[in-house]
């Protein structure tokens, strides 16, 4: 298990440049299983996740081929179903989220597709019932064997589209079944789908392989089934999540920082949320440039209560970014309720930043009252345990703002959503070393 040792307390200043987005190349590369022919992906972050799926689309019979830094080809022209049902598969496909959405592309192509319950962040339920109950409404027969936790379903006689509104606007369970409608015989509608622009991207890259998707960036989708899909080229677009981040690690270290070729027309309400906690953003071109401030102050509501920050299917705030938004509030000047209404466990790492001196009330599992120092009391520095991708983020950010030395254990967590961040956090100055 390996661990950050990060001084603290040091003005950071230069540029850097987000990887590519974590969330969009997890589907992206599953929709390479549609098609036997090439398709070439740019701007695929080196993580954890992300290279744990490109093993198992290699394993699965995937020819890949690394071009360059981040850009790969994949070609799914003679794969191998049988490994699907192996004890390999089981133990790779159970440790990853993300290995979900093959099951949508080998339902679309082969009529079947299975997969162990898959793993991922310790934050609470999340539940898998919008992917199945999708399949079964194209017409897919499901099964589950309990005891080896495994799910499986099979159209031996090919998908049917239809109407459905999905229970909950799930990005990996819509993604999901958009693949798994794309060559099913009809039209599929699919109401309160997800719109984030991670499955816009899918889409788009669908519709370039010869997908007939409409209704993109709405929660109303229309898919026309089609014979057979293409190859075609793809750039995975900036992490948003990335960049809320170094956005927080910038004020909270009191830090001039440039987040470069960030894609402004897809961060939705990012900036504007920051804005609102008293952070100056500025838009040059494509970039983003913070100030160095030495204090921002949360704004209040029209009425003068407290501001609520919460999460959102999109356009709303995404919940991968509370977590840095609760970080971040600990030094501002006024109080906030945070909001988290999607996970229940993904407060809970809370208790750490209180260690640290940070005044929070956490008022239930979904609900946290943070009370900002304004920087009249500075963090202390401690030893923690990376939780999750993004606690483990955030009580970076919180290290590197306070006063001594911290540890962060168990930093495989942070790897597994953000590329080499110690080499890029020391190239603007951050004092941080990974220990193995």
């Amino acid at each position: 298990m390996g661990t950050f040792q990060i001084e603290g307390g040091h003005s950071l200043q230069g540029d850097i440049r987000p990887q590519g987005a974590k969330n969009e190349a997890l589907q992206i590369l599953c929709a390479v299983l549609l098609t036997p022919e090439e398709v070439v992906i740019e701007n695929i972050p080196d993580i954890r996740d992300v290279n744990k799926l490109i093993g198992i689309l290699g394993n699965l019979g995937v020819k890949v081929k690394k071009l360059a830094a981040g850009k790969y080809s994949f070609q799914s022209d003679d794969l191998d179903l049988d490994y699907l049902e192996s004890e390999l598969f089981k133990q790779e496909g159970s440790s990853l989220r993300g290995s979900i959405m093959i099951v949508g592309p080998l339902l679309a192509r082969f009529g079947k597709g299975y997969i162990p319950r898959p793993g991922g962040d310790k934050i609470g339920r999340r539940r898998l019932d919008t992917h199945f109950e999708g399949f079964i409404k194209l017409g897919a027969d499901f099964r589950y064997n309990r005891e080896e936790r495994f799910y499986g379903v099979e159209a031996p006689n090919g998908l049917r589209g239809t109407y459905m509104l999905l229970d909950q606007a799930s990005v990996t369970g819509t993604a999901n079944i958009v693949m798994a409608a794309v060559m099913a015989k009809g039209t599929t509608t699919i109401y309160n789908a997800a719109c984030e622009p991670y499955l816009q991207q899918l889409c788009k890259m669908l519709n370039r392989m010869g997908a007939n998707i409409s209704g993109i960036g709405s929660n109303l989708l229309v898919i026309e089934g089609v014979e057979s899909l293409g190859g075609c080229n793809h750039r995975v677009l900036p992490d948003m999540i990335e960049i809320g981040s170094w956005i927080g690690l910038a004020a909270m270290t009191r830090s001039s920082i440039t987040i470069k070729d960030v894609s402004w027309d897809d961060l939705g309400l990012i900036p504007d949320t920051f804005r609102k906690l008293g952070i100056q953003l500025e838009r040059r071109g494509d970039d983003i440039f913070i100030p160095s401030m030495e204090s921002y102050e949360i704004q209040s509501d029209m009425d003068g209560s407290i501001l609520t920050i919460s999460d959102a299917p999109w356009p709303g705030f995404t919940p991968d970014l509370l977590s840095i938004v609760l970080v971040v509030c600990t030094q501002a000047r006024g109080s906030v309720l945070i909001h988290q209404k999607m996970f229940e466990s993904r407060l809970f790492f809370v208790d750490k930043l209180i260690d640290m001196g940070a005044k929070i009330i956490l008022c239930d599992p979904h609900r946290a009252t943070v009370i900002g120092h304004d920087f009249h009391s500075q963090l202390k520095a401690t030893t923690m345990v990376s939780p999750d991708i993004r606690a483990g983020i955030s009580l970076l950010i919180a290290a590197l703002s306070a006063k001594g030395t911290s540890a962060i254990h168990n930093i495989e967590q942070i790897d597994r959503g953000y590329e080499r961040i110690d080499e890029r956090l020391r190239a603007i100055g951050a004092k941080i070393e990974r220990i193995d």
